[in-house]
C-alpha cells in the first residue's frame, strides 16, 4: 500500500504513514465511549508514522498495555497507542476516518465483538474475538476486567 496521509479535524495535527499493519474494529466500552461507536483502526508500525503538531496532541492511560491520544484543540480522536511491555509495543492503531483516503483496507478481525451493540453489525467472514479472547491476548486478568 502506498503513503497515506491524514490530520485531525481542525488540522493542528498532521500525519503521513508509510506502512500499514491490518485494520480491524474494537466494540469494547471504552473504545465506544471515546469514538462514540466502534473503533475503526489500522495498525501503523511505531517507525512508519511521521507527525506534525505533536505539541497538540493530548492522552491519558486507558488500560494496562495501551494509552489513548486525541487533540487538544478540536477533540478529535487520533490513535490507541500500545505501551512498552506488550506485544507491538510503541505501535499505533490510527483511526481509518483520519486517513484523507481511507480506501484499500481489508477488515481482518473485530475484538470485544461479544459487546458489541445489537443494533449494528458488520459483515464479513473475519475472526471476531471475545472480550476474554481479547484480554488473554495482552495478559490481562480475564476475571477482573
Amino acid at each position: 500500500m502506498t503513503q497515506k496521509t491524514g490530520q485531525c479535524l481542525c488540522g493542528a495535527v498532521r500525519f503521513t504513514v508509510t506502512e500499514f499493519g491490518s485494520f480491524g474494529v474494537c466494540h469494547c466500552e471504552q473504545c465506544r465511549r471515546w469514538a462514540g461507536s466502534a473503533l475503526f483502526a489500522v495498525n501503523v508500525p511505531e517507525a512508519a508514522i511521521s507527525i506534525e503538531g505533536a505539541d497538540a496532541i493530548r492522552s491519558f492511560r486507558s488500560s494496562d498495555w495501551a494509552s489513548r491520544h486525541f487533540c487538544g484543540t478540536c477533540g478529535s480522536v487520533l490513535w490507541y497507542r500500545y505501551d512498552k511491555g506488550v506485544d507491538g509495543a510503541g505501535e499505533y492503531e490510527v483511526c481509518l476516518g483520519l486517513l484523507d483516503d481511507g480506501n484499500g483496507f481489508e477488515m481482518k478481525s473485530e475484538i470485544f465483538a461479544d459487546e458489541k451493540p445489537d443494533s449494528w453489525a458488520l459483515t464479513g467472514g473475519h475472526p471476531k474475538y471475545t472480550r476474554a479472547e481479547t484480554l488473554k491476548k495482552f495478559g490481562a486478568d480475564v476475571s477482573g476486567a
